[in-house]
């Protein structure tokens, strides 16, 4: 999960550097480095510059400040801790035995521990307790023995010697190498984890994130699995697995939407969370215009071939992905008719269902980049691919906010959820475009499968052409109240979170915010499971958050709520206002709406709730603790 940005060019390129890692900082905040090569000493022998800072990136900026590292070619790295303790000793870069060669890394290498037994048998020391410093020391002994050997020591020897490093890896990694006998190289690689590379003028660059790219070009090309680059002042060179040059045009950068701007906001979250009836509309706008026929209910990319095949559902998610499948899964099969089930996509991989026909595999992924995911459905592909039957086809669909990720690239079919860029790491905007993703799809199988009338899904598409003018209304609301009574559970240790139905997937993201930000231990339970053990730990000194809004479930959960009551815990409902919500110490009042839709409304306390929660503790909301935006290790 960490980032990799890089560059080669004719212009010192530190502050470049550090600017390319302010945009990859969500993707690991345990410790950064930097790593140049300054040829500027008349020909003489070059120098590897390294300067490396625990914390967050602003240490490393500082450092730089005081002592800026000179050359023309060089990379950065924003860590988030895999092998080693998030401490200086095991930033990057790491360099080899000679101290000459540079490395940074995104991944993890699995058999490091053989390789690194290998190495100490050859007498190489180790300085980190990390997986990556094999490699310089790989690289260095293939560098010496060509050396060795009568070869130069120039481009060439370098991005041979990484190539064939590269064979000796096993994992999932993306590299970047410097060496400071090749002043006029960059070395990269990547091995089922993004790398990105730019085109600019006069120089060139290297990322693991587009975005990080957008600020010096438009001018992309993504890195293939197994491939490798040779980047110079000239150009970059692509090469396959085999080490055969590649020929492939690059592409401009889609999107507008390239930069973040906090605005007036105290945090990002908060921002985003303000955000979400904007976004809401502009799905609206795009998928679920007014002038649409019953039959053809929502303009999604999915063609009615793929629709008549399609008998059940997978779907395959991570995290706050899974809980937006949930919902997902509830619509699909109560409102739609279809057969679906959820799955973590991290078990999935070890431990898939039986191969099912006529399935439709949909994985989600607010970065379209979550290695499980990923991993989940190549294997997907693989095993169906083998059965050689047409009914056991791989049918897919990727639901993502980053269509130039390797969702957008390796699936034929994904949906764009257009929440735009996301800086905090807890996702809200996203979350909820996930959701009207799985609002569309249900109503696309109900049209296509005629098992709801056409006054049921015109009434269903109304409820969500209300939304956008709600969520406005709710989040001013409840902005308000939850910062008045935040500093009430600054000291609370334990929260349980109960919801039912369609709403229970709602407990368990509010549980998960409030974890992700606050630092305070949260479980979601289907309401009625509360009795069947996790009413045990309730007293005073637990709260109980009650997702209640009215439907099938209402009054069942009404008693759930009042079984807390009765263990004294302060219950907090989320629910309409009226003569049930008394029972709560506190109330988010909702507006009653459909329960089809009413998931939509609930997650909005919850995210306010969770949010004011960690401000007023102080803690740092953008950047929680241990968490990465983008999970691109397994």
């Amino acid at each position: 999960m960490c980032g990799i940005f890089a560059v080669i060019g004719s212009r010192e390129v530190s502050s470049t550097i550090i600017d390319g890692l302010r945009k990859l900082e969500y993707r690991g905040y345990d410790s950064a480095g930097i790593a140049t090569i300054d040829s500027s000493n008349n020909n003489q022998i070059s120098k590897l510059n390294i300067i490396k800072s625990s914390g967050k990136l602003i240490n490393l900026s500082n450092l730089i400040k005081e002592n800026t590292p000179k050359g023309y070619v060089g990379f950065g790295h924003t860590r988030w801790a895999t092998h080693g303790k998030p401490n200086e000793r095991n930033s990057h870069p790491h360099v080899d035995f000679s101290g000459q060669i540079a490395v940074v890394q995104n991944g993890i290498i699995e058999n490091y521990r053989d390789l690194s037994e290998s190495l100490k048998l050859k007498g190489i020391k180790f300085n980190s307790e990390t997986d990556t410093e094999i490699i310089p020391h790989l690289i260095g002994l293939e560098i010496e023995q060509s050396l060795a050997n009568g070869l130069s020591p120039n481009e060439q020897t370098l991005l041979t010697a990484v190539q064939k490093v590269l064979t000796l890896l096993e994992g999932t990694y993306a590299i970047a190498v410097i060496w400071s006998k090749a002043p006029n190289a960059l070395v990269v690689a990547s091995v089922q984890a993004p790398l990105v590379l730019g085109f600019g003028e006069g120089e060139f660059f290297c990322a693991s994130d587009s975005n990080a790219l957008a600020e010096f070009t438009r001018t992309v090309l993504p890195l293939k699995d197994h491939e490798s680059a040779l980047l110079s002042p000239l150009g970059i060179e692509l090469y396959d697995a085999a080490g055969i040059r590649q020929h492939r045009s690059p592409s401009l950068l889609n999107g507008t939407e390239l930069f973040a701007d906090k605005k007036n906001f105290r945090h990002f979250m908060l921002k985003e969370i303000y955000e979400q009836p904007e976004k809401t509309q502009l799905w609206i706008d795009r998928f679920l215009p007014m002038n649409l026929s019953l039959e053809n209910s929502v303009t999604f990319p999915i063609s009615t071939s793929t629709l008549e095949k399609v008998e059940q559902i997978q779907i395959l998610a991570c995290g706050t992905s899974r809980h937006a499948g949930m919902v997902g899964a509830y619509l699909l099969e109560q409102f739609a008719g279809v057969t679906t089930k959820v799955f973590f996509a991290s078990e999935f991989r070890y431990a898939p269902p039986p191969l099912s026909a006529n399935t439709l595999t949909i994985g989600v992924s607010q970065s379209g980049e979550t290695a499980d995911t990923l991993a989940a459905l190549k294997m997907e592909k693989e095993r169906r691919e083998l059965t050689n039957d047409v009914n056991f086809s791989f049918h897919h669909l990727g639901i993502t906010n980053r269509v130039d990720s390797s969702f957008g690239r390796e699936l034929e079919n994904v949906i764009d959820i257009g929440s735009g860029i996301e800086i905090g790491v807890a996702a809200t905007k996203t979350f909820l475009g996930q959701m009207l993703s799985f609002y569309g799809l249900a109503l696309l199988f109900a049209s296509y499968r005629e098992t709801r009338t056409s006054q049921e899904i015109l009434d269903f598409s109304n409820d969500l052409r209300l939304i956008p003018k709600q969520l406005t209304d709710l989040i001013k609301k409840h902005d308000s109240l939850s910062q008045e009574i935040a500093h009430l559970f600054v000291e609370t240790k334990d929260v349980i979170f109960l919801g039912r139905g369609i709403n229970y997937p709602i407990a368990l993201e509010g549980a998960l915010k409030l974890k992700e930000i606050s630092y305070i231990h949260a479980q979601g339970y289907p309401a009625g499971e509360l009795k069947h053990g996790p009413i045990a730990l309730l007293d005073q000194h637990v709260p109980v958050v009650s997702i209640a809004s009215p439907g099938v479930v209402y009054e069942k959960i009404l008693s759930n709520s009042q079984e807390a009551k009765a263990r004294d815990a302060r219950l907090i409902g989320v629910s309409p206002d009226g003569p049930e919500s008394e029972m709560f110490d506190q109330l988010f009042a909702i507006p009653k709406v459909s329960e089809w839709v009413s998931p939509l409304l609930t997650v909005i306390p919850l995210q306010l709730f969770s949010y004011h929660i960690a401000a007023h503790k102080g803690l740092d909301v953008d950047q929680p603790r241990n968490l990465a935006k983008c999970v691109t290790v397994e």
